[in-house]
């Protein structure tokens, strides 16, 4: 295996293994996320597209020359040869499997390294979900929090209303009976007045009728006196 095919594996390799710790389970995306924002992270980051970019062409290269390479090997020249000199057919067949060697770990490579770009995409994403949805749910709680307290606000104020017109009526009706109370005592104080206004009246004429009745006898008084002064004057 040549220089830049064994870089080419254990290039593949290693994309094995990061991807194999990505997929971790019990490593959150919020953690992955707080790894990502390291400061050495911040500081590879312009350089991280532009190296992206590079390791796609060359994979992309190298992968279109291991395909070369396997149609070379498999074609109809190759094996012409090889069984017109058995001397070349394990040639031709070991250089057949290299390319074909080359083709897979190429294209192996290629494919993981997308792969593992998709997934730190991927956790960095549901991580930010994971946050947004942590605040909605904080607000969601508080809304709930806030609606029960002013549904309590609202039960209490009712039940405040519902007292206090309960207060109202009871003194309505307390108000209505001493209005009532009052009310007869009115009639009753009024039928007193008219009865005394009655025994006034009646008293008024009674004294009129004793004034008449005394005017009368003072005159009789008089006139009995008149009639015996002409008669002790004739005994005299």
């Amino acid at each position: 295996m040549t220089l830049q095919w064994t870089a080419v594996a254990f290039f593949l390799y290693a994309e094995i293994v990061v991807n194999l710790i990505l997929c971790i389970p019990f490593i959150s995306a919020r953690r992955w996320r707080s790894v990502f924002s390291w400061r050495i992270w911040n500081w590879l980051s312009p350089y991280w597209n532009k190296c992206f970019v590079t390791m796609i062409m060359v994979l992309i290269v190298l992968f279109l020359d291991a395909v070369r390479e396997v149609q070379k090997y498999s074609g109809p020249e190759p094996m012409h040869d090889a069984k017109v000199n058995p001397n070349l057919y394990d040639n031709v067949h070991m250089k057949l499997f290299r390319a074909q060697r080359n083709l897979y770990i190429s294209g192996f490579s290629l494919f993981l390294w997308l792969i593992m770009r998709r997934i730190v995409t991927l956790l960095n994403q549901v991580a930010i979900t994971v946050e947004n949805s942590s605040g909605l749910q904080a607000q969601m709680d508080s809304a709930v929090k806030a609606a029960k307290q002013h549904q309590d606000d609202n039960l209490m104020l009712k039940q405040a209303l519902l007292d206090e017109e309960q207060s109202m009526s009871a003194k309505t009706q307390q108000m209505k009976l001493e209005a009532d109370k009052l009310a007869d005592q009115v009639k009753a104080a009024e039928e007193a007045v008219r009865k005394s206004h009655a025994e006034v009246e009646a008293m008024r004429r009674q004294a009129k009728g004793l004034a008449h009745e005394y005017d009368r006898l003072l005159r009789e008084h008089h006139q009995l006196q008149n009639l015996q002064s002409p008669a002790d004057k004739k005994d005299q």
